[in-house]
């Protein structure tokens, strides 16, 4: 029975539910930044786009520094570089908590959390890519569902600490915990199945019905000559832009209209809670599909979610844009990663995911800033919503346009 057990035991469940909270953590922890938002203001006084500037200055940061970080989890592994960055992250919250100053702000948020946050979605999402590849969607989509359930949970804690302790103990707490958290997970990684003497999926045998581009791949310098990678590259920059105007406003919109703080929290966390859904049905999805058209299907719905959000006015119509919303942001940031696998391979799937997700936070930390200054020059989020409506469709385009590679 032991022996039975045994066999049947597979490492690769624990890398998925490693992988689950690091996302969980690390994701649900940054999407709260919103909530922070009103009490910086009143304490402060200092304008959105100012604040914003902070949230891209450490998107920008994690994406650049996730190339590097993709190299050396490809070389190096997961485990140092997370224990590295998770240590990082936690003490960018501790540092905020005694922040007087804005360049206080950009340096201990901007800088030292954006350093922690550079691992988060490249060490999470590559070794799970190298873990799976029969049930390499289903898996990643798995670990996605991580990022909701951090999204439909912490900041609804924030607000809850915010209310009973002040804002800057709520720094605090979350600091603490995020730190003791991921650095305790990062010891449970390995960087592939290999090293512990196990395949892929748990199969016992290698299996002769993949092709052969998965399992390898394309080295680094053929993957950058081709013109695929470079439209996904851009494609992932108009998904980011597009998705962070909306999760750091979404919260100081929902103020605008009247709505209570939890309220308005409530709409990040229906967002949060839905995308769970649709992390886990577009990753049975791309298993069957493939990535690129759950993506096209993805933009279709961020497209109209975005339409939608023009004529909202009323509290239904806002949960109602959070639901069809939730479903597309969790749609993409599952995708992204197989879709990388799928034309690429995965022998250089570190440093290849960490530089298309750079492209993302580019577009990521360009986004907020743009949508915060729009909103202090027209004192409305209309033009700027518009804005996503017209990059998106772009996005659209250039997905349709992607085509195999002939190897």
């Amino acid at each position: 029975m032991d022996k039975t057990k045994k066999r049947n035991y597979f490492y690769g469940y624990v890398i998925a539910a490693a992988c689950f909270c690091i996302q969980a953590i690390g994701v649900g922890t940054f999407v709260s930044y919103g909530v922070f938002f009103n009490p910086l203001i009143s304490e402060f006084g200092w304008s959105r786009a100012a604040i914003s500037g902070a949230s891209s200055a450490a998107f920008f940061l994690m994406g650049l520094l996730g190339i590097f970080v993709g190299r050396l989890n490809d070389r190096m592994g997961p485990r140092k570089m997370m224990t590295v960055t998770g240590f990082f992250f936690g003490l960018g919250y501790l540092l905020m908590s005694r922040i007087d100053a804005i360049w206080q702000l950009y340096l201990f948020y901007g800088v030292v959390t954006g350093i922690g946050l550079s691992s988060i979605d490249v060490i999470a999402l590559s070794t799970t890519a190298r873990w799976f590849v029969r049930k390499r969607g289903f898996m990643t989509g798995i670990v996605k569902v991580g990022t909701g359930a951090g999204q439909l949970t912490i900041p609804l804690v924030a607000v809850m600490l915010i209310t009973s302790y002040g804002w800057r103990t709520s720094y605090i707490i979350i600091g603490a915990a995020g730190l003791v958290l991921l650095v305790s997970i990062a010891q449970l990684l390995r960087r592939d199945p290999s090293l512990m003497g196990l395949l892929p999926d748990c199969e016992k045998e290698r299996s002769g019905d993949k092709p052969a581009l998965p399992s390898g791949g394309l080295s680094l310098r053929e993957t950058l000559r081709t013109r695929q990678f470079w439209t996904i590259c851009t494609v992932n920059l108009a998904i980011v832009f597009c998705l962070m105007i909306i999760m750091v406003h979404i919260v100081p919109y929902a103020q605008d209209m009247r709505f209570s703080a939890a309220r308005a929290a409530g709409v990040l966390s229906t967002i949060g809670g839905v995308s769970m859904a649709g992390r886990f049905i577009t990753g049975i999805a791309i298993d069957r599909i493939g990535s690129k058209r759950v993506m096209i299907v993805c933009f279709i719905l961020l497209i109209a979610g975005l339409l939608w959000l023009q004529l909202v006015n009323e509290q239904w119509m806002l949960y109602l844009f959070a639901v069809v919303y939730g479903i597309a942001h969790g749609g993409f940031f599952t995708a992204i990663s197989p879709i990388v696998a799928e034309f690429f391979g995965i022998s250089a799937h570190g440093v290849l995911f960490g530089t298309v997700a750079f492209s993302g936070t580019v577009g990521g930390a360009i986004g907020p800033v743009l949508a915060g200054y729009i909103f202090d020059i027209t004192a409305g989020y209309g033009l700027a919503f518009w804005l996503c409506v017209l990059i998106s469709a772009l996005g659209l385009v250039l997905t349709l346009s992607l085509k195999p590679i002939k190897v």
